[in-house]
């Protein structure tokens, strides 16, 4: 058998012109408030999108590289901007691959998030290939041991985070948050840490609960508990993105320091040769193929 990779990502605009866009494809034709969309370009705009899109273009390096540590061909699709996952999925099949591993750079499973992934796939291949599909990788030893050295030997306490979503899916029996403190624990373990917490960020205003604490709330408890220095640990997030540079380097940051904290964060796993080995090792195992000698 023949095999591709379909390596999929949120995705992101490319120009402050494509952010209505953008937002419209996300609320798949909800409604969308004015202040709302106002705030997400002032956001863009605030980080340079003009000048660079840091998601896509971290995104298309990871692609790159872990095709090379594969000698597979690995192709991006985007769940909410092109190149679309469908659009992907017809370039692994005219690459002639008859068995296809979808990977996405998000850890953590969710019916909210990673099975939207799957199923674009599904529909886009229609049966025409093997469908090895990842649905998690949350405890992925690799990964596991990257974070971990990121964050030993840190002075001050540790914040794993991770994007909220609605509070009705621990109702639902998704193990979303179980494997997010999963994460936070086994990375928290192999890092010896002794000062360590677990906190949400990127809640979006539906007027609905949303998993919580919310990391901006956090901050101020652990201030109020005498905690002066943070150190915060993305573990739900694998590159530099807009929950990133906005939500942590700018909101976050800001946040610690009213209360009069520092506030610092790790360096996010981007393409770094040891992650994509990482992910080549994950798809290996997908498609039964041993690692190279």
């Amino acid at each position: 058998m023949s095999a591709a990779v379909v390596l999929m990502a949120y995705g992101s605009p490319e120009r402050l012109a494509d952010v209505p866009a953008y937002y419209a494809d996300i609320r798949g034709g909800r409604p969308i408030a004015p202040e709302h969309l106002e705030d997400l370009v002032e956001r863009y705009r605030r980080l340079g999108i003009e000048e660079s899109s840091p998601l896509n273009a971290i995104t298309e390096q990871t692609r790159a590289a872990l095709e090379a540590e594969l000698r597979l061909p690995v192709f991006t699709g985007m769940k909410h901007w092109t190149p679309r996952i469908a659009e992907a999925a017809e370039a692994a099949l005219a690459s002639g691959a008859d068995e296809i591993v979808g990977l996405v750079l998000a850890p953590h499973y969710s019916a909210l998030s990673i099975a939207g992934y799957r199923d674009q796939l599904e529909r886009a291949l229609a049966g025409r290939a093997a469908l090895r599909f990842v649905e998690s990788w949350h405890d992925e030893p690799g990964f596991v041991e990257l974070l971990a050295e990121r964050v030993r030997g840190a002075d001050g306490h540790v914040v794993f985070t991770a994007h909220s979503l609605p509070a009705r899916i621990v109702e639902a029996g998704d193990p979303y948050r179980d494997q997010l403190l999963e994460t936070a624990r086994l990375v928290a373990e192999a890092a010896g840490l002794e000062a360590w917490s677990f906190s949400f960020q990127s809640e979006s205003p539906t007027g609905e609960p949303w998993l919580g604490p919310d990391i901006l709330d956090h901050l101020a408890t652990l201030r109020a508990q005498g905690v002066e220095r943070v150190l915060v640990c993305p573990v739900g997030f694998v590159s530099d993105h807009l929950e990133i540079r906005w939500d942590i380097d700018v909101e976050a940051r800001e946040k610690a320091a009213e209360l009069g904290m520092r506030l610092e964060r790790i360096a996010m796993p981007n393409a770094d040769p040891p992650f994509v080995r990482m992910l080549a090792g994950i798809v290996r195992r997908a498609l039964a193929v041993p690692s190279p000698a």
